[in-house]
């Protein structure tokens, strides 16, 4: 079966991505439960960063000017494994485990799990690469340990991300709100 594509409808354009549910099922889940959800909708960018990323996913985004934006994630709960059907768990603030199972680089148009720095603290936030950032590799020398879980399906996608990553901010922060309207992920 080909992996999943999500549909992110923003306010600035859809994007399309591949979710690698073959290659990482554990995080790809997650981030396909949380989609399907609703979970995602109406959350903003709340750190951007020309020639390096566009991070998404905290719950407390929902208001764009919030101090606690990229602090927090889902429920604490269990989700199924799309492809293996065990039951994951989110736990100690909405954390998954590491997944560590395909090397994938952080290359530009990828998905990578944004974490805390500390093992297993990856949750609902993801920031999307507009370059290669090969030192965020789970598999490279040093501290930042980044999954892989899905990629721009195309040229227009990835437009939309970079242009994301480019506009006005206040410490990291779009000074107009990005908002995501919605995510859907077709099986």
């Amino acid at each position: 079966m080909p992996n999943p594509i999500a549909t992110l409808e923003t306010t600035m354009g859809t994007i399309k991505a591949e979710i690698y549910l073959e290659q990482m099922p554990i995080t790809a889940s997650n981030f396909i439960d949380l989609a399907n959800s609703g979970f995602y909708n109406g959350l903003h960018f709340h750190r951007v960063i020309p020639d390096f990323m566009d991070q998404f996913g905290c719950p407390y985004s929902k208001d764009p000017k919030s101090g606690r934006a990229g602090t927090g994630g889902p429920p604490d709960g269990t989700y199924k494994n799309l492809k293996t059907g065990a039951t994951e768990t989110r736990s100690k603030g909405g954390n998954i485990k590491d997944e560590y199972a395909t090397k994938i680089s952080n290359e530009p148009g990828t998905f990578s799990m944004a974490n805390t720095g500390s093992p297993n603290t990856g949750g609902s936030q993801f920031f999307m690469n507009v370059v290669h950032n090969d030192f965020l590799d789970f598999f490279s020398p040093g501290e930042s340990k980044h999954p892989v879980f899905g990629k721009a399906a195309d040229e227009a996608s990835f437009k939309v991300m970079v242009a994301i990553s480019q506009v006005p901010t206040r410490d990291d922060c779009p000074i107009t709100p990005v908002m995501m309207k919605s995510v859907t992920v077709a099986m």
